[in-house]
Parts: structure tokens; C-alpha cells; sequence
């Protein structure tokens, strides 16, 4: 509503005639200076009006995109996890099902809807590896690395996704965490 040109239009005119009228209404009483007293107190209260209502719809915006960004921060987590529990659930059973890649594919459509381009491209990487493993339905340990390698990488874009950490935090954070998996 606020972009409406009508509104705009409508706001303009309602400012210039009101401070036409509280002009014409000050000078107009000169001779009485508490008339131009009550005319400066409501030109005053009007302006405060004003202000506070600029002040309330600025807070009342960046308190919504607060809630907006906290709500898709709980989203984005809350798949994110379940995407690295389902992987571990996968591993730790050595073996992937049709039942399982079928999930796999649920999983890629709702992280479609909510990851960042950076997760969206890795995340593509990691199922390519993903398919590959699960060409003979059986999971062996150099399988189980290169997937745990493979989600390291995509644990990093998804880091930085909800972090919003800097690339020099990003590359670093990204040696540390491949590090730590080859490890195993």
C-alpha cells in the first residue's frame, strides 16, 4: 500500500493543504499571540506524531524480517540436520535402498526450496557421488570416505549459508573440516 501512487498522492495533498491551513491560522492571529502558541503546540504534537509513526513502521518492518530470518534459519537447520542424520542412518547400515534414495529425492526437493546457490551446486556434487555409491546397493568403507568426504564439502556451503561467514572464514573453516574427516 505504501508504494500506491494514489496513496502517495493523497499523503502530498493532505500535508500541503494542512500546512497551508496552520500558516494561513498563524499569521491570521498575530494579534493574539496564545492562538499562535496553540498553533505552534498543535504544529508541534503533529510533528512528533509524525515521527513516532516513522519510528514505529521502520521497527515493526526490520521486527518482521527478524521473524522471517529467525523462521528460515530454523528451517534451513532443521533440514540441514536431517539431511546429515538420513546420511549417517545410510552409512552406519551399510547399505542404500530404493526406499532410501527415494527419501534422497524428497530431501533434494525441499532443500531446493530453501538452500542457497552455493549449497544447491555442492549439494549436487555430493548426490552425483551419492548415485555412485548406490549403483550396487552396498556401502564399503573407501564408499563410506568418499561420501564422508563428499558431505564435509557440502557441510561447509551449508555453514556458510546459515552463518553467513566471510570467505576467508569459509576456506579456512574448509581445510579444518576435511582435515578432521580424513582423520577417520
Amino acid at each position: 500500500m505504501r508504494n500506491n501512487p494514489l496513496y502517495i498522492i493523497l499523503t502530498l495533498i493532505t500535508f500541503i493543504v494542512g500546512f497551508i491551513f496552520l500558516h494561513t491560522a498563524y499569521f491570521s492571529s498575530s494579534e493574539n499571540p496564545y492562538a499562535q502558541e496553540i498553533i505552534l503546540i498543535v504544529l508541534g504534537t503533529i510533528a512528533t506524531i509524525l515521527i513516532t509513526a516513522a519510528l514505529i513502521n521502520k521497527q515493526s518492518e526490520l521486527e518482521l524480517e527478524k521473524e522471517h530470518n529467525i523462521k528460515l534459519f530454523e528451517l534451513k537447520s532443521s533440514l540441514y540436520l536431517d539431511l546429515i542424520h538420513f546420511i549417517e542412518k545410510i552409512v552406519a547400515k551399510e547399505e542404500i535402498t530404493d526406499q532410501d534414495m527415494v527419501q534422497i529425492e524428497f530431501l533434494t526437493h525441499k532443500i531446493s526450496i530453501i538452500a542457497s546457490p552455493e549449497v544447491l551446486k555442492e549439494y549436487s556434487f555430493f548426490i552425483d557421488v551419492l548415485k555412485k555409491v548406490a549403483g550396487d546397493h552396498k556401502i564399503s568403507h573407501q564408499e563410506s570416505d568418499e561420501l564422508s568426504l563428499q558431505l564435509a564439502k557440502l557441510s561447509v556451503k551449508i555453514r556458510q549459508d546459515i552463518m553467513n561467514d566471510s570467505p576467508e572464514n569459509i576456506q579456512e573453516l574448509e581445510k579444518v573440516i576435511i582435515r578432521n574427516v580424513n582423520k577417520f
